[in-house]
């Protein structure tokens, strides 16, 4: 399995940006896909997972409203559009995937995930 995360950039406090996850190597369609992200000196966080065969969709309750997760089975991608960006998005986003069985309580724990991309900066300016 090869998840291969893109788009992330310089942007202003307020701005919008998209992360792509360009997954192959198997079948995903009984996987959850998820976002994590990491800032300086802080621990990895879920931000949002889908399932990748009926699009229900999970957040981090703090990100609710501003972050969007989808993906597009014909493409292989999932995507994250994140919205009115703060400083305090800055951080390394990950995506991830996760083989069943799965436990939506569990969807949200990093353990979960068996397969990690490389991470894409994000980096919001004031």
């Amino acid at each position: 399995v090869q998840l291969q995360a893109s788009g992330g950039g310089l942007v202003q406090a307020g701005d919008s940006l998209r992360l792509s996850c360009a997954a192959s190597g198997r079948t995903f369609s009984m996987y959850v896909m998820g976002w994590f992200r990491q800032a300086p000196g802080k621990e990895r966080e879920f931000v949002a997972a889908i399932r990748w065969s009926s699009g229900s969709t999970y957040y981090a309750d703090s990100l609710k409203g501003r972050f969007t997760i989808s993906r597009d089975n014909t493409k292989n991608t999932m995507y994250l559009q994140m919205n009115s960006l703060k400083r305090e998005d800055t951080a390394l986003y990950y995506c991830a995937a996760d083989p069943p069985p799965h436990q939506i309580k569990l969807i949200p724990s990093t353990e979960k995930y068996d397969y990690w991309g490389q991470g894409t900066l994000v980096t919001v300016s004031s």
